[in-house]
């Protein structure tokens, strides 16, 4: 239990802080970030009273933080893709993605109780993940883990958007190395993923202890 409850406050502060991953493993809460965020500014209020720091007040749904997180990013990598071409854009945001999420996941290693298989599985299990995910558990053990998720929220967001092949290459092809730089022994295997058009994810990690 406290292995579990440790993982919980290491998924809650890494997507706070943005060192968790953005794909199956960071469609995490978004709006408990940004419920984090007004009350940070409701605390700087009661002390500058500054106009600057009030609250915003305006509730918004999982899916709208989502939006409004990834807008401008979309916006900006679709007129990307007008200047250089998809290809080297695809490729750019592809390595950029592989080499961040690997250095992300080593320091979320380093925030982590321990590195074992378990720790890294029962992130899914965290109940953060709920709101973000429809995911079934298809294999737990203590070397295989597999996982199909049929919806995500971040795969919504850039769906919705006609930018799929964007999505996966600035998102979710990260989730090979984040799992590597956790743990070099956990390897990830998929060959069905939501942003390229697939009917789900499925997301199998092997332990290679």
């Amino acid at each position: 239990m406290k292995e579990l409850a440790a993982s919980k406050e290491m998924t809650r502060r890494g997507f706070i802080s943005g060192l968790a991953p953005v794909c199956a493993l960071t469609c995490l809460s978004l709006n408990k970030a940004m419920a984090w965020s007004f009350r940070k500014g409701s605390q700087a209020q009661e002390s500058s009273g500054h106009k600057f720091d009030k609250p915003y007040s305006r509730k918004l749904s999982f899916r709208q933080v989502s939006d409004l997180r990834y807008r401008n990013f979309i916006s900006l990598a679709k007129d990307l893709e007008k200047k250089m071409g998809k290809k080297a854009l695809i490729e750019f945001l592809e390595k950029r993605t592989l080499a961040q999420l690997l250095d992300q996941g080593k320091s979320y290693a380093k925030r982590s109780p321990d590195t074992s298989f378990r720790t890294f599985s029962n992130i899914f299990k965290n109940p953060w993940m709920e709101a973000t995910l429809v995911m079934e558990i298809i294999e737990d053990t203590d070397t295989v883990f597999e996982v199909k998720v049929t919806e995500c929220l971040v795969a919504d967001t850039f769906l919705r958007a006609k930018a799929g092949e964007i999505g996966n290459a600035a998102v979710c092809i990260g989730d090979y190395t984040f799992a590597e730089g956790f743990n070099p022994k956990i390897k990830m295997i998929r060959d069905k993923t939501l942003t390229l058009g697939h009917a789900y994810c499925n997301h199998r990690y092997v332990w290679n202890g």
